[in-house]
C-alpha cells in the first residue's frame, strides 16, 4: 500500500532491486488488503484498492497459501519468503532475526534491502 500513498513506480523499482526474483504475492495477502479497503476511508482505502489492483497485474503471480492453525498472515510470509517486501517494521524484524532478506522503502523514493539476495 505504500507506493500507491507516495509517487513510487514500485515495479520499475522491484524489476530493478530484484532482477532475478519472480514478484509473487501470496494469497493471504489479498485477503488483508481486501480487509483493509473494507474497514478504511480515505487515502487508506485508495491505497488498499491500489494495491490490490497491482497485486491482481504482471509482473506479479499469485500463489495460493493455506495458513496453518493459529497463524497470522505475517507468520506465513516468514514461513514461506525467502526474500520479503515489506514496509512494517516489526515484521522486518523478525524477518531479519531469521535470516530472510527484507526489501523496503527508504525516503519514499526507492527500495533498499536488508540482507544477501541471492540470484
Amino acid at each position: 500500500m505504500t507506493a500507491a500513498q507516495f509517487t513510487l513506480d514500485l515495479v520499475e523499482e522491484l524489476e530493478r532491486t530484484l532482477p532475478s526474483h519472480q514478484l509473487l504475492v501470496p494469497s493471504p495477502v489479498l485477503f488483508e488488503l481486501e480487509k483493509i479497503k473494507k474497514r478504511s476511508r480515505g487515502k487508506n482505502r485508495i491505497a488498499a484498492s491500489i494495491a490490490l489492483k497491482m497485486a491482481k497485474s504482471p509482473p506479479f503471480n499469485i500463489i495460493e497459501v493455506e495458513l496453518q492453525p493459529g497463524e497470522m498472515v505475517d507468520d506465513a510470509l516468514l514461513r514461506i519468503s525467502p526474500v520479503l517486501c515489506t514496509n512494517d517494521r516489526e515484521l522486518r524484524t523478525r524477518a531479519r532475526e531469521r535470516g530472510i532478506s527484507v526489501v523496503y522503502l527508504r525516503q519514499r523514493r526507492y527500495l533498499a534491502v536488508d540482507g544477501h539476495l541471492k540470484t
